[in-house]
């Protein structure tokens, strides 16, 4: 069956575009500052509200640990690897603290199940920490409240729960899998799968420990399940509540075309529709059977499939709402999983006005908030980071250009300047990675206007620089970050052909990446090679896939590049 709910759809394809120093609010540098390392694919992040400044890592095998801001324990708080069913996208995947945590210990957890029948069903549970210890669950405490049946594919299992501001638990399902929802549930009111999901939990030992909310949008209609909150989700994989606001922001991944945002205001009603399958982001994707656009609600923002201007797998986040990096506050900052591009939505909210970040953090699978409203990031390579930022537009000096090129060896970076007041210097700085500077130079400030500053460092892949403006008083602050590419063109196109059909390819290796890995569109790794100390020339045999557009990526610890193939 096909939802309805009315809301207009706007026929505009939102483009990101990087905003330089002319808004009216102080914009943030982003950057990842590494807290913790060594992690087995750490895919989510939670904190209790018990005053305990402790954060909680789910790993994807079936194991809690706990961050308590220096440290990680080595004992799990909680070892589910007997239950879970983990690899690709399936997993224990999310993890969230009841609000009155602190008296009834109730914890709830995400996963897929091993023992299922058939397995790998979606499976939400609820656990209490031990009365003795705060730091070790209970494994006997374990009730399952609910099980949605995942039967014919692997992928598209959603994956993140929290409560409201209404003390309701929400989790987010996926479409059930395959291209383009072939089982049309995200669309079917009689399936848990593709939709956003409210329910109220207790704390009683009667089955199914929890009630619905007596305004759930559709409990008065009995041909769609009363649990459901919204509909029209393909992989809503991370999504977030503003802690001060209640606004929802849903990170959706797309089938081919586009990744997409969605966010519901905190005083909109539930029963919303976003679209799935029949929209992909602002494109229409499934003209069958689906009624007119204006019944379905549109992304806030979508973005395409490319590493220049967008990505291959969102990764939803969280407004920020700490106090260490003013210069972020109220920014939403989300990322995708493939190209490592992050991105800042301001507090405007103006689509047109997201900073973009390009290459800065790959393989980031969750993002989450301590109690205290600090941002904390996890890549699926096993790092904890903590985001960060400083701030531009604050001196009395605007930027009105900063570019970089690179001219027989020899980097030169230039940049004008609108207005100078008290300014002393200007301290350049490069990177290797995107994250981690140092500095090349120092030049005086003139004000002229024009600066030119060159650089002799031997080409790597890829150079980043920013500019640290210092005024009199020692306050500073940084420019927006460019970067060069050395053989870029080569770099973005290293596999040949870039049509397979024989499962053959040629990979032109450069020595500096570790890793080789063929990736669906969403965002599964189907293969993977080293390629340690290997350069040149090199023929693969790729597995047999089914036949479709795919990311071929290299990568290292610091930087990525993708190529996109179609696989016939």
């Amino acid at each position: 069956m096909r939802i309805l709910y009315s809301y207009s759809r706007q026929f505009l394809c939102l483009t990101i575009t990087i905003f330089f120093l002319t808004a009216a609010f102080s914009q943030p540098v982003v950057s990842f500052a590494s807290r913790a390392t060594g992690l087995s694919s750490p895919i989510e992040l939670a904190a209790p509200n018990d005053n305990t400044n402790r954060l909680f890592i789910v790993q994807q095998g079936g194991t809690i640990l706990i961050y308590n801001g220096s440290t990680v324990s080595p004992t799990p708080f909680l070892n589910m690897t007997g239950l879970i069913l983990s690899g690709g996208e399936r997993g224990l995947l999310s993890m969230a603290f009841d609000p009155n945590y602190t008296t009834n210990r109730n914890f709830y957890v995400y996963y897929n199940s091993n023992s299922s029948n058939p397995v790998g069903a979606i499976e939400i549970a609820r656990y209490t920490t031990d009365a003795g210890n705060p730091n070790i669950a209970d494994p006997a405490s374990r009730r399952v409240m609910m099980t949605i049946p995942h039967p014919t594919y692997d992928n598209h299992n959603g994956g993140h729960m929290a409560f409201g501001p209404d003390g309701n638990l929400y989790f987010a399902t996926g479409d059930g899998g395959g291209g383009g929802d072939p089982d049309d549930n995200a669309q079917d009111g009689t399936s848990l799968l593709g939709k956003m999901i409210r329910i109220k939990p207790n704390s009683s030992e009667i089955f199914p420990y929890y009630t619905v909310p007596a305004d759930n949008p559709w409990v008065a209609d009995p041909t769609i399940l009363d649990e459901i909150w919204a509909t029209g989700l393909r992989n809503p994989f991370r999504w977030s509540f503003d802690r001060l606001t209640g606004d929802m922001w849903i990170g959706d991944v797309g089938q081919g075309q586009r990744e997409e945002v969605n966010k519901r205001a905190a005083n909109a009603t539930g029963g919303i529709n976003y679209g799935w399958d029949c929209w992909e982001g602002n494109f229409q994707y499934n003209g069958g059977g689906c009624p007119i656009a204006s019944n379905y609600a549109p992304p806030l923002l979508d973005y395409p499939h490319t590493t220049a201007a967008g990505g291959f797998s969102i990764t939803g986040g969280y407004v920020y709402r700490g106090t260490n990096y003013p210069a972020m506050y109220g920014h939403y900052i989300f990322a995708d999983f493939v190209s490592g591009n992050v991105w800042a939505l301001p507090p405007n909210g103006a689509a047109a006005d997201t900073i973009m970040y390009k290459l800065l953090r790959g393989s980031i699978s969750s993002f989450g908030e301590t109690q205290a409203g600090e941002l904390y990031a996890t890549t699926l390579n096993g790092v904890l980071y903590e985001v960060v930022a400083t701030a531009t537009g604050s001196l009395p000096v605007k930027i009105t250009s900063f570019n970089a090129i690179t001219k027989n060896g020899v980097n030169e970076l230039i940049w004008t300047t609108d207005t100078e007041v008290s300014l002393r210097q200007y301290e350049i700085e490069y990177s290797l990675n995107g994250t981690e500077f140092q500095q090349a130079g120092v030049i005086a400030a003139t004000n002229s206007g024009s600066y030119r500053y060159s650089h002799m460092l031997a080409p790597r892949d890829r150079l980043f620089y920013r500019l640290r403006m210092v005024d009199i008083d020692g306050r500073f602050e940084y420019s927006k970050t460019v970067s060069l590419n050395f053989g870029s063109e080569d770099k973005q196109n290293f596999v040949a052909p870039s049509v397979v059909t024989n499962n053959q390819i040629s990979l032109m290796l450069t020595g500096d990446y570790n890793q080789v890995q063929l990736i669906s569109m969403e965002g599964k790794e189907v293969w993977r090679q080293n390629i340690n100390g290997r350069s040149g020339r090199i023929n693969f045999t790729l597995p047999a896939t089914l036949p479709g557009t795919y990311i071929v990526r290299m990568s290292n610890n610091d930087n990525a590049v993708s190529q996109q193939i179609l696989i016939k």
